[in-house]
C-alpha cells in the first residue's frame, strides 16, 4: 500500500518558561485508505503532534513526508497549499462561519484554492453535500441547523478539495452518542469506497477500538 503521510523521529520543544521536551522520537507511516486514531491521556502530546503532522507547527525536529514529498523546510506559503490541498480538517468545534450559508461554508477552502471556477466549486460543494445526505441543507444559513448536521458540514468542507488525508481532532467530542455513531459511519464509508486516508486524535474508546489502528501516546511518546 502506498504510504499518504510519514512522520520520521519527531522531537518537540517548549522553550517557556523551562526547556521541555513534548514529543519524543515520534515515528509512523499512514497508508492510502487507513483509518488512525490517535489515543493517549490529556497532555500526553496528541494535539501537539496533530499540529505538526497539519503543518501548521513546524518548529520541530525530525522530518515529515506527504505522499512521499519532504514538507519539513518548506515556507509557510508552500505549506499553506499543500494543506489546503491535500489535507483536511474537522474538530471538535465546528468552526462554520454562522452568517454564510451551509453551501457557502463548504465552498471555502476550494475557493480559497482558486483551482476551478466558482460553479465547479459550487457543483463539486453540492455533491459533497449530497453524499453526507444533507443537500436538503445547502441554502440554510450555518446558525440555523442541529449541532450533528454542523458536523457533516464541516466533513463536507473537508472533503472539498479531495484531500488525501483528513484529520480529526476529537471530532466527535461535541455529539451525542447517535451523532458520534454517524460522524464514524461517515469516515468508514470515505476510507472504504474512496481510500480516504484518517488521523483522529479521540478520548472515544468505541471510537477508537472500530479503525484499523490505534496509536497510543504516553509522555510524548508513542507507547503502542
Amino acid at each position: 500500500m502506498s504510504v499518504v503521510l510519514e512522520a520520521r523521529h519527531i522531537d518537540k520543544y517548549f522553550r517557556k518558561p523551562v526547556l521541555f521536551q513534548v514529543l519524543k522520537d515520534i515515528s509512523f507511516q499512514i497508508t492510502k485508505g487507513e483509518f488512525v486514531s490517535i489515543m493517549g491521556k490529556s497532555g500526553c502530546g496528541k494535539s501537539t503532534l496533530l499540529y505538526i503532522l497539519s503543518t501548521m507547527d513546524t518548529d520541530y525536529e525530525g522530518n515529515l513526508f506527504l505522499n512521499n514529498e519532504l514538507l519539513t523546510g518548506k515556507s509557510k506559503d508552500q505549506l499553506s497549499y499543500v494543506r489546503n490541498k491535500h489535507i483536511g480538517f474537522v474538530f471538535q468545534f465546528h468552526y462554520l462561519l454562522p452568517e454564510f450559508s451551509v453551501l457557502e461554508n463548504v465552498m471555502l477552502p476550494a475557493k480559497k484554492l482558486a483551482e476551478k471556477s466558482l460553479p465547479e466549486i459550487e457543483h463539486d460543494a453540492y455533491a459533497k453535500l449530497k453524499m453526507l445526505r444533507i443537500d436538503h441543507l445547502a441554502k440554510k444559513r450555518a446558525s440555523q441547523i442541529s449541532g450533528g448536521e454542523k458536523q457533516r458540514v464541516a466533513i463536507a468542507r473537508a472533503l472539498i478539495n479531495n484531500p488525501l488525508l483528513v484529520m480529526g481532532d476529537e471530532p466527535t467530542g461535541n455529539l451525542d452518542s447517535h451523532n458520534s455513531e454517524n460522524v464514524f459511519d461517515i469516515f468508514k464509508t470515505l476510507c472504504e469506497d474512496q481510500g480516504l486516508s484518517l488521523l483522529i486524535v479521540t478520548h472515544d474508546e468505541d471510537f477508537a477500538k472500530r479503525t484499523n489502528r490505534i496509536i497510543t501516546m504516553e509522555d510524548g511518546k508513542i507507547i503502542l
